[in-house]
């Protein structure tokens, strides 16, 4: 029998538990993976937590990424066929399709092909990322050449991601983090200019990197009262996506700023992007042509086994990674 993560109550990454189970057969419209490797998110913590958008519904699954081949597939299933190099596209009810395990079913929809080059850790460390910064940035955001983008929290999976699309566009990416021992990795990783906002100057140090212009695009995981001094350094008409919440302290909307520069700031989700056919075919076209010319490729911070489930969350709340955390299972 598979093994299978599976959590019977909300709580800290403790509650993650490894459990045996038979066998199921995908239903119409499914798929079943053999599970190689598996991307973690922050939604996933949030979702353990019991404080995601999804309420889990218990005992349940967990998670949205993972790369595997097809060995099942459901009634009424064209397109994808049993032997197929596979990840998972982000776009299911995370209780009732989790990914965690050696065995996953999907929708079928959520599955594509990704590029032979890339191993199965990278394969599962691409749609999250690539296409929440993309949606952002290039569909909502209008992303164009020569502008700049401050991307907070830049050190994460979906904050290098963000970095390779501004720099793909030939537009400016301008990274923030709140300890210096991540502004090398960052230059390295391709942002412009590294901010380290636990020692300078967010809002001078933006203006600096601007030209006293501003930012045409933020890009923000953290809210909070960050977002006053965000508004501070973004340019006239500029906008503000805010797309995570890491910060612990209420969110207060910049009100003035919005006023006198003419402000968008707008919550975002990548279901935004996976509920629009039209805008999802051409995410998926801008990534994959991003990976297979080389202007993009997945960051891997580190690797656990799935045993280690319980380590690998903790990992990732102590938030020191750079880059995607992945279980591996084959």
């Amino acid at each position: 029998m598979p093994k299978i993560v599976r959590f019977h109550e909300t709580g800290a990454a403790e509650v993650l538990k490894i459990e045996e189970v038979p066998l199921e057969s995908p239903g119409a419209g499914e798929v079943r993976l053999a599970v190689e490797a598996i991307g973690l998110n922050r939604a996933e913590v949030m979702f353990r937590q019991g404080r995601y958008l999804e309420d889990p519904k218990l005992p349940s699954r967990i998670g949205y990424e993972a790369a595997g081949t097809v060995d099942a597939v459901g009634p009424g299933v064209t397109g994808v066929n049993v032997g197929d190099r596979v990840s998972t596209i982000p776009s299911f009810e995370m209780g009732r399709y989790g990914v965690y395990g050696e065995s996953a079913i999907v929708p079928a929809y959520a599955v594509t092909r990704y590029p032979e080059k890339l191993s199965p850790v990278e394969g599962a460390a691409i749609w999250m990322p690539y296409l929440t910064a993309y949606g952002a940035l290039v569909e909502f955001g209008g992303l164009g050449q020569g502008q700049s983008v401050v991307i907070t929290a830049a050190s994460s999976s979906v904050g290098l991601a963000a970095i390779q699309i501004v720099k793909a566009v030939g537009a400016v990416p301008i990274a923030t983090t709140r300890k210096a021992a991540k502004k090398g990795f960052l230059r390295d990783a391709g942002a412009e200019h590294v901010i380290v906002t636990d020692e300078e100057d967010l809002v001078g140090a933006i203006m600096a990197a601007t030209s006293n212009m501003g930012a045409q695009i933020i890009f923000d995981a953290v809210a909070g009262p960050t977002l006053e001094k965000l508004s501070e350094a973004a340019a006239l008409q500029g906008i503000i996506f805010e797309y995570g919440a890491l910060s612990p302290e209420p969110t207060p909307f910049p009100l003035f700023a919005a006023i006198g520069k003419g402000l968008t700031v707008r919550g975002y989700i990548l279901f935004e992007i996976i509920r629009a056919p039209d805008m999802l075919a051409r995410g998926l076209k801008f990534i994959l042509d991003g990976l297979e010319n080389g202007a993009l490729h997945p960051t891997i911070d580190r690797t656990f086994p799935l045993s280690s489930i319980v380590e690998a969350h903790q990992y990732m709340e102590s938030n020191v990674q750079r880059g995607k955390i992945v279980v591996t299972v084959k």
